[in-house]
């Protein structure tokens, strides 16, 4: 009975919410326009806390007023615009000392790397303690206290002939387990593939977080083979020695006879920016709320001459998801009443590590708990109509039963594939799952995973990525109103009642 009610709610809505997708080439080129605006070189790239998020902000605010939505801040100190603050934070110093019975030796900067996540964090006469590759648990906390862990980069694969290292995350995740397990600092031996060169360029560049973070005061240290060589020749060791130590089945981790003095510095810039925020109220906002998100930053200047073109403009990334954005709330603004409101988000440093998304879940204009469904949109113009939907976010939710049931209904086809999951962790939904958010990103440009490969192999995060002729347009389009739906659905209180959101 309930199913048959459902279907008949369908067969009332309007049809600019419901009906089954056509070619809607105005619809387009609404979408062109303005990703041509935003993406265009005077808006500079779209940085935080530049000229170009001015003009980013001031353009999209007057569009989303002359839309007819309102300030969705619920904040009259600061309306439309939600303030978020951001630090930006550099390696500064880095100083690595070694002391064998007395002896001192200071280590340049072409032979070892020390890093803080904080202002400034320092070790002195700590002894260095020798835990392996890392591969086995952690050693206790009474081992570790007051100590420097030495970690072997270089991590054996003898399946694939022993690629000699493991991926950067696999060696954060090692280097973190140490220092939540208590020890002063980590101090990786660059064995492997890796070199303090590729370390170094990987890490100088500035390292983004939320003002409200705590400052982190964890020590990581990186040392070339040869200058640690150096260090333990003094007690008639290698790091040879070390590797096969670590290789035995009963390898114990073990103090060598070293201490070691370590400090590290950064240097630390403010960085004032904003959320943008509308809201479509709705008739009965006591049933909660629908969030449709996008992020409206990139990077800014990206290259340095003599490259021609210096700008990221972020046409793909993300002024497309924007451009959507805009218009499902164009659409919903002309469309009939929703009984809830219906919340437009653009965030701010997507691409510095979700930080506005997180500063929305921390700080938000309305109860998380009253959120029933999210929808986020980035990279969109990636596919042609009528390509099938790919889902990032499948199988996490409560929402997948109904978002399939809006996706028949308008003639659409959903992949069964889990692959666009891949992709869960690198887009502001991952941050709103984390926040308990029913959050999903439903969207023709992940329904080819391999066109969406070739850009992120081309024009990605790059200042190739401009609007170009034959942009793909028609994927969009269709998503655009198939979130019209999607809204209509989840924001009817009836359809879609409060108690089965998330």
């Amino acid at each position: 009975m309930r199913l048959a009610m459902l279907f008949a709610l369908v067969a009332l809505m309007p049809t600019n919410a419901i009906a089954g997708p056509r070619r809607d080439t105005a619809l387009e080129q609404q979408l062109l326009a303005t990703m041509k605006v935003l993406a265009s070189d005077d808006f500079k790239g779209r940085e935080p806390g530049t000229e170009g998020e001015t003009k980013t902000l001031r353009w999209l605010g007057k569009q989303w007023f002359d839309i007819g939505l309102v300030s969705g801040t619920n904040d009259p100190g600061h309306p439309w615009f939600a303030p978020v603050t951001l630090v930006a934070r550099a390696p500064a110093g880095s100083t690595a000392q070694f002391v064998y019975k007395g002896r001192v030796e200071t280590l340049n900067a072409s032979e070892a790397l020390i890093l803080t996540s904080g202002r400034r964090s320092l070790v002195r006469g700590a002894p260095l303690y020798f835990v392996g590759r890392g591969r086995h648990d952690v050693p206790p906390r009474a081992e570790l206290a007051g100590r420097i862990a030495v970690l072997l980069d270089r991590v054996p694969h003898p399946a694939n002939g022993d690629s000699g290292s493991t991926p950067d995350l696999q060696n954060s995740d090692r280097q973190n387990a140490l220092l939540a397990g208590g020890a002063s600092a980590v101090l990786t031996v660059l064995d492997g593939q890796r070199s303090l060169a590729s370390v170094t360029a990987r890490r100088e560049r500035s390292g983004y977080a939320l003002a409200s973070e705590a400052l982190g005061g964890d020590l990581e240290g990186f040392v070339t083979t040869a200058a640690m060589d150096g260090l333990l020749g003094l007690s008639h060791a290698s790091v040879g020695t070390l590797e096969a130590e670590a290789d035995k089945g009963d390898f114990a981790p073990h103090l060598l006879e070293l201490t070691a003095n370590l400090e590290a510095t950064t240097t630390e810039t403010t960085i004032h920016t904003h959320n943008l925020i509308g809201k479509l109220p709705g008739h009965h906002p006591e049933a909660g709320a629908v969030l449709v998100l996008a992020h409206w930053d990139h990077f800014g200047t990206c290259a340095q001459p003599p490259a021609e073109h210096l700008i990221c403009n972020g046409a793909i990334d993300n002024a497309s998801g924007v451009a959507a954005l805009t218009e499902i709330a164009r659409r919903l603004a002309k469309g009939q009443p929703i009984d809830r409101d219906v919340y437009f988000l653009a965030t701010t440093a997507e691409e510095l590590g979700l930080l506005g998304a997180e500063a929305f879940a921390e700080n938000p204009p309305l109860p998380l708990k009253s959120i029933v469904a999210a929808f986020n949109l980035d990279c969109v113009t990636i596919a042609p109509a009528g390509t099938p939907l790919g889902m990032v976010g499948k199988g996490m939710t409560g929402l997948d039963k109904d978002i399939a049931r809006v996706v028949r209904a308008q003639n659409r086809r959903l992949s069964d594939s889990t692959a666009p999951n891949a992709y869960i962790g690198r887009q502001d939904g991952w941050v709103l799952l984390h926040h308990d958010v029913p959050t999903v990103m439903v969207t023709s440009a992940y329904g080819e995973i391999s066109r969406l490969e070739h850009f992120f192999d081309t024009d990605y995060h790059r200042p190739s990525d401009v609007v170009k002729p034959g942009i793909e347009l028609g994927g969009a389009a269709e998503d655009v109103a198939l979130h019209v739906a999607l809204v209509h659905w989840f924001g009817d209180a009836y359809s879609y009642p409060a108690a089965t959101g998330g």
